[in-house]
């Protein structure tokens, strides 16, 4: 009878006190949702529940609930983070849980344990087939219950450990997908951090080595050794099982909230009625608990030889557990309460202003001064592309500007005949992030430095053969034609796809000018927001408007790089003329002296008799003597060479003239001229009017709604502020 009476004492204070923390704990909740409905900037304290697949967690969450609700057991049962707004409610005999919902969270529907475990296995098999396969969106549950804490827990996807190797990569997928998950909901401050660990020695710091890069001190952590039951019968000395009670200070790396870890357990068995339940009711399953809880410090003595100290006993149990968190959590509610007030109102202000430029917006969806809006946003935006080619640094660098070696990647590498690209180390600013005119200036010298640096390909005997042919007049061999067709074949083959990739890279460094320009004019205050229609076809129209003109422009270089690889003009082709006299000169003379040493009888030779001779060895005998191979090779550089820089200075002139030049010069009149008949053909189809009414009018009715909601929040916390003030002053 003393231990019902007790029993009731206790109930009686617990009812109390909870009373007393109510209006705070459903103000909190309300802040939570709100939170997560309309993204603001503040979070209600919660508790985070963090471990790796199969260390009991979901198991660990029903336990503090006093009942279950999900699938536990191996693999990912949980593949959107679950938030539990837990309520202790006397007079609640069975769990009352009300599903937010996803579409409509202002709505909260009733459901029974059954639909709401049916409606995360369905949530889990549909993103189980989606390529991200998890999602951050909370499932949002409301509880009430006689058993249940006054807490708030998120119950996250499981971290996953996938084993190395190529097989398992789309597992090792998913384990960056989890984590990145967990660490982004870690993120916020006012969480507190419940860790699991299942295992027996503290330096295998499997979840905590994933908290830690949030939480680095532990300061806001809870570590908790799941699974306890498993554990006391692998310890075979007192000793071990003291050390894993009371681990050393420098095992756990930090100061961990509650000084120490908790130790929990929680039976096997689902509530059901089926032949596979071991329990009836949620009655029996809190129970089960309980007895666990008993058993384990049983046999935790039993291995220590000793009682258990008070403190130690403190740190174990789900129920010890429970009660640390509750009052953890309702002492950052307390210590809270000052700061969310500040944060209100901060947050009221903001979406005022927010509800009153829509307002605006909606008052300007007129004819007249829409197409003013438009006309400003035209001489804002080449304003801002004047200013990227010229030379500007108020868009950051670091966001925008590219190196070399990224230029190379996003938009394309002058690759030479022998597939290798130039260093680009020699480049002048090669590691410098830039954008704009300076880009523009960086790819042209490194163009002129690629295309000048290029050597004329390798001649084999069978091309020179190949290029002699038979002449229509008489059979002998035309050397300075067989030169001519060699180097203008290999120009054309070497130059042109150089063509093709200045045009590409040029391309690709216009095209950055609209993401980098729509930056400084958000930056300005001169973006048009909200016309996603009229900015697709600005931007439709200048990315139209560079691919043309790139390719017109190249089509030009490509003309002249034909007529000087179809015709070789001597005066342009052969730029080093006295060079190749003299090769010739010093040719002409060997050939005399090998002919002087095979005729000792001849001492004397006139110009014409040396002429002839050479002209026997090159014109006349088609057997290709190293001589003529020679004379052949020496024409083919210098022809090689001249169109090169014919080419280099060709194509750098044009771009700049047929490409660069028309963006300043034509493009604002063309731009214009597509507004201006936009305007007169359809406003409504530029603007997307109708479309437009409809999303501010929606977008002005949720503001609203939050407005309202965030006034509400703030008196409530007002009077509880005062509240508690005035029973400390009274205190």
């Amino acid at each position: 009878m003393e231990k019902g009476g007790k029993k009731t004492q206790l109930d009686e204070g617990f009812c109390r006190t909870s009373i007393a923390q109510e209006r705070v704990y459903e103000a909190y909740n309300e802040l939570h949702a709100l939170a997560q409905e309309f993204d603001t900037p503040f979070d209600a304290p919660a508790i985070l529940v963090v471990g790796h697949q199969t260390d009991g967690k979901s198991a660990l969450v029903e336990a503090l609930m006093g009942f279950q609700f999900n699938h536990v057991g191996g693999g990912t049962k949980t593949r959107r983070p679950i938030t539990l707004h837990m309520k202790y409610d006397p007079d609640c005999e069975l769990p009352h849980c009300r599903l937010v919902s996803d579409a409509d969270p202002t709505l909260a529907l009733d459901k029974t344990l059954e639909e709401i475990q049916a409606y995360i296995e369905s949530e889990n098999m549909r993103l189980e087939r989606e390529p991200s396969q998890f999602s951050a969106k909370e499932i949002i549950i409301r509880i009430s219950y006689k058993y249940c804490p006054n807490l708030t827990i998120i119950d996250t996807p499981g971290l996953i450990a996938p084993a190395p190797g190529r097989k398992n990569r789309v597992l090792q997928g998913q384990a960056r997908a989890v984590e990145a998950l967990v660490r982004a909901k870690m993120q916020h401050k006012e969480f507190i951090i419940l860790c699991l660990e299942d295992c027996s020695d503290w330096s295998n710091a499997t979840t905590r080595r994933v908290v830690m890069q949030t939480d680095p001190e532990l300061s806001r952590t809870v570590v908790v050794s799941t699974k306890l039951d498993t554990k006391i019968p692998q310890f075979a000395r007192s000793s071990d099982v003291e050390v894993f009670l009371r681990p050393p200070a420098c095992t756990l790396d930090g100061c961990i909230l509650g000084d120490s870890p908790f130790f929990t357990s929680v039976p096997s068995g689902r509530v059901g009625c089926g032949h596979e339940s071991v329990y009836r009711s949620n009655d029996e399953f809190k129970q089960a608990v309980s007895l666990r809880e008993l058993e384990d410090v049983a046999s935790l003595e039993e291995k220590l030889g000793r009682p258990l100290s008070k403190e130690e006993r403190s740190r174990i149990g789900v129920s010890r557990l429970r009660l640390f968190l509750e009052e953890l959590l309702q002492k950052r509610y307390m210590e809270s309460v000052p700061l969310i007030i500040p944060l209100l109102e901060k947050e009221y202000r903001s979406t005022t202003r927010k509800l009153h430029e829509i307002n605006q917006e909606l008052s300007d969806l007129d004819e007249a001064k829409l197409k003013e809006k438009g006309r400003t946003f035209h001489d804002s935006f080449l304003t801002k592309l004047s200013l990227l080619l010229k030379g500007t640094v108020v868009a950051p660098p670091d966001k925008f500007g590219e190196t070399l070696q990224d230029e190379r990647v996003n938009g394309g590498a002058f690759i030479g005949t022998d597939g290798h690209q130039f260093p680009h180390k020699l480049i002048p600013n090669a590691g410098m992030r830039l954008y704009g005119g300076a880009q523009y200036h960086r790819a042209m010298a490194e163009f002129r430095f690629v295309v000048g640096g290029t050597k004329c390909p390798p001649i084999t005997r069978e091309e020179i053969v190949n290029a002699c042919g038979v002449e229509d007049i008489h059979d002998g061999t035309n050397y300075s034609r067989t030169a001519c067709v060699i180097a203008v074949a290999k120009a054309r083959d070497t130059f042109e796809p150089f063509l093709h990739q200045l045009g590409f890279r040029l391309l690709h460094i216009l095209k950055r000018l609209l993401p980098i320009s729509v930056y400084l004019l958000q930056k300005d205050g001169e973006y048009l927001s909200g016309h996603d229609v009229f900015l697709r076809r600005v931007e439709t129209a200048f990315n139209d408007f560079a691919e043309s003109t790139e390719k017109a422009c190249r089509e030009k270089c490509m003309e002249d790089l034909v007529s000087t690889t179809r015709y070789v003009t001597w005066s342009l082709h052969n730029k080093n003329r006295a060079g190749l006299r003299h090769f010739l000169d010093s040719f002409a003379s060997a050939e005399q002296s090998s002919l002087n040493g095979t005729d000792s009888s001849s001492s004397i030779q006139t110009t014409d008799t040396r002429l002839v001779d050479l002209l026997d060895n090159t014109l006349w005998n088609r057997r290709l003597a190293p001589s003529s191979e020679r004379i052949v090779y020496a024409l083919v550089q210098q022809i090689f060479h001249g169109i090169r820089e014919h080419f280099l200075v060709s194509a750098e002139l044009k771009f700049n003239c047929f490409l660069l030049m028309p963006v300043v010069d034509k493009l604002p009149v063309l731009l214009r001229e597509d507004l201006e008949s936009a305007f007169r053909d359809d406003l409504d189809n530029v603007f997307d009017i109708t479309h437009l009414q409809q999303s501010l009018g929606q977008r002005k009715r949720d503001l609203e709604i939050e407005l309202r909601r965030i006034q509400r929040l703030k008196e409530k916390f007002r009077q509880i502020h005062e509240q508690l003030s005035s029973e400390q002053v009274h205190g």
